[in-house]
């Protein structure tokens, strides 16, 4: 069997001291012409948020963060996958594996770990812990960047399945959100056997055609939505999906580049109204910007679009066992009859009315109980 090697987060002080001199020389643009963010992340919050990261944010102690829990390495299909393993005291426990998506990273799942893994820690019951493990994705964070084509949703579904095995879990459940979500949706049908359910935190269904007569206010807004995310917010997803080589060169020198391409996304994507610090902290967002940035991630994390866009979600009925929790901003709502049109097992749907598009991030309490609700009736 291969190794599974323990692993843990080191960075060294000259790649800080690169990133705080690339900052000191960082060449603005001038301001957007608009004040507000219709034209892209306003140029005063960059510059604040830059001048920030280079002289108060202290990735140390981000580091010590995640290094408070156990990683590994394990190589599976000629890639090392770097991943979050927590196991419960509680033998019990149900094993469950959660997969980030862009632009998120495995820094979105420390706040659920503990709640989680010993919930009667966390004003829950022992009956409800899991055993966890949060993988990188191919070509995000410490995991290995694919040097071919191939490594899309499907092929990341297996790679997750064969970590699983090689842990030692013969059952589990799997969640996800963003590409995330991707991966967990082929979890369910390729690897039936060992996974019991899953559960969506962005549930992608097919609008009704035969509901188009008679929508409900609910399938209206999420009709409008769709509409205004083809027209206003799609341009990162069709650069990445066609030349995230070209993207990641600018992506990869440039820090405030890297960091302004994902801010933008946590104030457009959270319930945040109006600004994204109103969701999540400052250092939150830069520590997960750090995931992208310390290993030149920009055009590698970016391939997974020209890889599965259009493809990776579309196309097949799930009947495995699903859970799906709607959060009021996230991306792509749909109603539960659009829902059970794909997924015609639906053991668990709640329609949420705070939280955004990274639900573990943004509302870490809200997501710990819809996962628990959720797999409750998949124990054993």
């Amino acid at each position: 069997m291969a190794a599974v090697k323990p692993f843990r987060i080191d960075i060294a002080e000259s790649e800080l001291e690169d990133l705080r001199s690339r900052l000191a020389n960082t060449r603005w643009p001038e301001k957007e012409t608009p004040d507000d963010w219709s034209q892209g992340i306003p140029l005063a919050y960059v510059k604040e948020v830059a001048d920030y990261w280079r002289g108060a944010y202290d990735w140390r102690r981000a580091e010590a963060r995640i290094n408070a829990h156990e990683q590994f390495t394990t190589e599976i299909d000629g890639l090392d996958i770097h991943f979050l393993h927590i196991r419960s005291p509680h033998e019990h426990a149900l094993p469950l594996v959660m997969t980030h998506g862009w632009p998120g990273s495995i820094v979105e799942f420390l706040k659920v770990i503990g709640p989680l893994t010993r919930p009667e820690e966390h004003g829950g019951d022992s009956a409800d812990a899991f055993h966890l493990v949060c993988p990188a994705l191919p070509g995000y964070g410490f995991s290995g960047k694919p040097a071919e084509p191939g490594w899309g949703v499907e092929k990341i579904a297996d790679t997750w399945a064969a970590l699983m095995a090689r842990l030692g879990y013969g059952r589990y459940v799997a969640q996800g959100g963003d590409w995330g979500a991707g991966v967990t949706m082929h979890i369910g049908p390729r690897d039936p056997d060992h996974c019991a359910a899953i559960h969506l935190n962005m549930v992608i269904a097919t609008p009704d055609p035969d509901t188009m007569g008679d929508l409900t206010p609910q399938e209206k807004l999420a009709l409008e939505g769709m509409a205004s995310y083809q027209k206003w917010d799609s341009g990162y997803s069709k650069q990445q999906s066609t030349r995230p080589q070209t993207l990641g060169y600018g992506l990869v020198d440039s820090p405030v580049g890297q960091m302004a391409w994902i801010l933008e996304k946590f104030w457009r994507w959270t319930d945040c109204d109006g600004h994204p610090e109103n969701a999540l902290t400052r250092d939150e967002m830069l520590d997960n910007v750090m995931l992208y940035w310390l290993t030149r991630s920009g055009a590698s994390s970016a391939r997974l679009y020209w890889e599965s866009f259009g493809g990776g979600f579309d196309g097949f009925e799930i009947a495995t066992p699903v859970g799906c929790s709607i959060f009021p901003k996230e991306i792509f709502r749909c109603s539960r009859r659009w829902a059970e049109k794909r997924y015609p097992n639906i053991i668990h749907w709640n329609e949420l009315e705070k939280g955004g598009h990274f639900a573990a991030f943004e509302q870490p309490e809200l997501f710990v109980t819809e996962v628990r609700d959720c797999f409750r009736s998949v124990r054993q």
